[in-house]
């Protein structure tokens, strides 16, 4: 087992209880494994698609076509799921903050910035509409920061729909702190409480008494290492620590 492993089962979490709901997993590989192995496993009613306009039947591995297609979105329906709270997305951010505001736009000050990344792409509407989650693959104070350069996503003090979790390679963690903070949920094995306070620029809400993320299964370490990902493209994402 490895550290890819527990985050991609922390994922798969993120999405138990949804029920026929569109999920998406667009943070990386490390997010379509949630999803996709969250429907082979405890949500068999979610839809998934491949990336683009076709809901699988099946589940492909990644990187490969569906063989099994239920379905056609095109971009006008898949609108209309986002706009009516149908679809549970896991993004990526470069910066978050305690309340879950998020930035994929730029870093620096916005006139002048150091850097220019994505845009604020869909992140409005999907955090004012629907449930989101988040994956960010390096725990660092460099992503988790006091105050983000630039909104793109909402946090709980700007109207955000559901923020439901943020899973990294330490921990999990949610925004069930005071006044919708962010709180520790849990941490990875391997992992202590004081290596993600260190990591993380803010000060985080930290229960007393913080359990260890779950391990996968035997049968999800099957279905991942001879289904969904037998080329193990989830380590090039996490560092293959064992745990």
């Amino acid at each position: 087992m490895s550290r890819a492993d527990v985050c991609v089962v922390a994922c798969a979490e993120a999405f138990r209880g949804d029920g026929e709901i569109l999920a998406a997993g667009i943070g990386g590989a490390v997010t379509v494994l949630g999803a996709r192995l969250a429907r082979l496993t405890f949500e068999p009613d979610l839809l998934t698609h491949d990336g683009g306009c076709l809901l699988t039947g099946d589940v492909p591995a990644l990187g490969e076509t569906p063989q099994v297609v239920e379905g056609w979105l095109p971009f006008r329906d898949h609108l209309w799921l986002v706009l009516n709270g149908r679809r549970h997305v896991m993004l990526g951010a470069s910066q978050i903050d305690r309340f879950g505001n998020t930035n994929i736009s730029c870093i620096g000050d916005w006139a002048r910035p150091r850097a220019q990344l994505l845009g604020v792409r869909g992140a409005p509407g999907n955090t004012r509409c629907d449930p989101t989650s988040y994956w960010i693959p390096r725990h660092s104070p460099r992503v988790f920061v006091p105050r983000v350069d630039m909104v793109s996503g909402l946090g709980t003090d700007r109207g955000a729909f559901e923020l439901r979790r943020v899973v990294t390679d330490l921990a999990v963690l949610d925004l069930g702190g005071p006044d919708g903070t962010m709180r520790l949920v849990s941490v990875h094995p391997g992992v202590s409480v004081a290596d993600v306070v260190a990591a993380t620029g803010f000060e985080l809400d930290v229960p007393g008494d913080v359990p260890q993320t779950r391990r996968p299964s035997p049968d999800e370490l099957r279905l991942l290492d001879e289904v969904l990902d037998p080329r193990g493209l989830r380590g090039r994402e996490v560092p293959e620590r064992a745990a």
